[in-house]
């Protein structure tokens, strides 16, 4: 599921005026994905996993400023990054397993990792925790781990795709948000018509539980023995 080798070259996923997006495993089923995201206050890194070519894709944006972790489950390579570039890593003051896997600065912060950024909490049950991140000026949207567009959380014809143990509660304070672009943690971002991408993610979810356990239950459960061991 998830590839827990060196690093290899970036496959990168999605471009925009703003940032980047890329794979640093492109081989593993998981396809976990990093952001990089320019901001008025300096380019913050979000769910960082290394490459081989990395500067080749972060060095047109500008200086980073900051690593921010959104789900307890991505400390990643936030530590390796944060001393690459002389920064801190940037955790919710309530998150947990984070900030003993970096060997870098933790900074906890109670509302929002940077002023530009609009951070809405997600704690539906115990050992998930993830915050979304909306950077408004450029409709950019961060969803960590309740969303993706990977193969095994997708049903149908749904571009934004949920894993089975989240469609009981779906992550309903992300309604009302009007994104230019979805970034998630898992695959590649959605960039056209996104708010009704969106929209239709969070439409109708729960019912789709049971179908979503029969299709895919094997591999969430493969994807979470695999993210323990991680």
């Amino acid at each position: 599921m998830y590839d827990h080798g060196p690093p290899t070259a970036a496959e990168r996923v999605l471009d925009w005026d703003c940032g980047v997006s890329w794979v640093a495993h492109p081989s593993e089923t998981g396809r976990r994905a990093s952001h990089a995201l320019e901001t008025e206050e300096g380019v913050w890194l979000v769910d960082p996993l290394a490459a081989t070519d990395l500067g080749d894709l972060l060095d047109p944006l500008g200086p980073v400023v900051g690593v921010a972790v959104c789900s307890s489950w991505h400390a990643r390579d936030a530590g390796v990054l944060a001393r690459r570039h002389d920064v801190s890593v940037h955790v919710p003051a309530w998150m947990d397993r984070v900030a003993e896997r970096v060997d870098a600065p933790v900074e906890r912060y109670t509302l929002t990792p940077a002023e530009s950024f609009r951070v809405l909490p997600c704690r539906p049950f115990p050992l998930f925790q993830e915050v979304f991140l909306f950077h408004e000026q450029t409709g950019t949207l961060v969803v960590p781990d309740s969303l993706g567009t990977v193969d095994h959380w997708r049903l149908g014809a749904e571009r934004l795709g949920m894993p089975p143990f989240r469609r009981p509660q779906p992550p309903v304070q992300l309604r009302g948000l009007n994104p230019e672009r979805v970034l998630v943690g898992h695959g590649s971002g959605v960039t056209e018509r996104a708010p009704e991408a969106l929209e239709t993610a969070l439409s109708g979810v729960r019912r789709s539980t049971p179908r979503a356990l029969v299709e895919h239950g094997p591999e969430m459960l493969r994807g979470l023995a695999d993210a323990l061991r991680g």
